[in-house]
C-alpha cells in the first residue's frame, strides 16, 4: 500500500499526518511573520534613499569630478526568507537542525538558548502548535483531498497575516495579493462538491473579491469623511476581497459581523484593561482572519441552517 492509499484510507493517519505537517509549517510561518515586516521596511528604506539621491543629484549639477550615484542596498548583506540562517538574537548563534523541531526543542531547552541561556519567547512553540492543531482540524472536517490542501493553505496564510497585523498594524502586500489570486484562480476547478466549502464557483468567487474590496473601501472612505479619520487600513480591503475570492460572496456578511462585533468587544476590554482611549489603533485584520477560518469550518452549515428558517413549510 502506497503512501498516498494508506493517507485515503486512514482518516486518524491523515490528521495526524496534517498535524505534525502543520507544527513544519508553523515554524516556517515563525520566519515568515519576522522578516517579511523586515523586508519590506528594508525594501522601503532603500527607495526612499534612491529618491533622495536622485533629487539631490538633480538639483546638483555634474561634473567630471563628481562620484556617481549608488544604490543604498549595494553591499547590504542578503536578507529574505531564507537567508541568513536562523540564529538567537541575543548571542547571534546560529540554530542547528535539533534545536530548530517545532515545539519539542523548546521543550526540550526549556525555553532558552543552547549557547547562551538567553529565554526564548514562549509565542514560538504557540504559533507552531497553534499551526498544528488548525492543520489537524481541517484534515478532520474535510477528510482526504484536494480541496483541504486548499483549506490548508488558507490557514497558513491567515495565521500569518494574524501575527503580522498583531505586530505591526500591517497586512502586506506581498501576502494579501497571492491569496486573492490563489482564491480566484482556484475557483477555475469548481466546485468539487463533498462537503468541502472551497473552491467556490467562479462567479461567487469574482463577485466576492469585487463585493469585499468594494465594501470595505466604501466604509473606509464614508467613515473618513464624517469624522476626518482612517478607520482601518487597505490591506482589509485586500484581505476580505481575498476571503471573498476564496469562500465566495455568501459568505462575506456573516465573515464582517462576526469580526465587527467579536473585534469591538476585545477591543473595549483591551481598552479597559491597558487604560487607553478610544483613538488607539487596534488590528482590524486578525479578526477577519478568525472569522474567515470559522466560516470556512462552519459557513455552509451556518448559512443552509439560517436560510432554513425562511424556507417554505409543507
Amino acid at each position: 500500500m502506497s503512501l498516498i492509499d494508506l493517507l485515503a484510507s486512514s482518516p486518524a493517519f491523515f490528521v495526524g499526518t496534517c498535524l505534525v505537517f502543520g507544527l513544519l509549517i508553523g515554524s516556517f510561518l515563525n520566519v515568515v511573520i519576522y522578516r517579511v515586516p523586515v523586508m519590506l521596511e528594508r525594501q522601503w528604506r532603500e527607495q526612499c534613499q534612491e529618491i533622495a539621491a536622485t533629487d539631490a543629484a538633480s538639483a546638483t549639477p555634474m561634473t567630471s569630478a563628481s562620484p556617481p550615484a549608488t544604490q543604498a542596498s549595494k553591499g547590504s548583506e542578503p536578507f529574505n526568507l531564507v537567508v541568513p540562517r536562523s540564529a538567537c538574537p541575543s548571542c547571534k548563534a546560529p540554530i542547528t537542525a535539533l534545536q530548530n523541531i517545532p515545539v519539542l526543542s523548546y521543550l526540550f531547552l526549556r525555553g532558552r538558548c543552547a549557547n547562551c541561556g538567553t529565554r526564548i519567547s514562549a509565542r514560538y512553540p504557540a504559533i507552531e502548535a497553534l499551526t498544528g492543531i488548525l492543520s489537524a482540524a481541517v484534515a478532520w472536517k474535510f477528510g482526504f483531498g484536494w480541496p483541504t490542501l486548499a483549506a490548508l493553505l488558507l490557514t497558513w496564510f491567515l495565521v500569518a497575516l494574524t501575527f503580522i497585523d498583531v505586530d505591526h498594524q500591517l497586512l502586506p502586500d506581498n501576502l494579501t495579493l497571492p491569496l486573492l489570486w490563489i482564491g480566484l484562480l482556484l475557483s477555475l476547478w469548481g466546485p468539487q462538491g463533498g462537503g468541502a466549502p472551497i473552491p467556490v464557483d467562479m462567479r461567487s468567487s469574482l463577485v466576492g473579491a469585487i463585493a469585499g474590496y468594494l465594501s470595505l473601501w466604501s466604509v473606509y472612505h464614508l467613515f473618513r469623511l464624517l469624522t476626518g479619520k482612517e478607520g482601518m487600513g487597505y490591506g482589509d480591503f485586500k484581505l476580505f476581497a481575498a476571503l471573498g475570492a476564496w469562500l465566495g460572496w455568501k459568505m462575506l456578511l456573516p465573515i464582517i459581523l462576526i469580526a465587527a462585533a467579536v473585534g469591538a468587544v476585545v477591543g473595549i476590554a483591551m481598552l479597559a484593561m491597558r487604560g487607553q482611549n478610544r483613538s488607539t489603533p487596534i488590528a482590524f485584520g486578525p479578526f477577519l482572519a478568525a472569522a474567515g477560518w470559522l466560516m470556512m469550518m462552519f459557513g455552509q452549515e451556518l448559512v443552509t441552517g439560517y436560510l432554513g428558517l425562511f424556507a417554505p413549510r409543507p
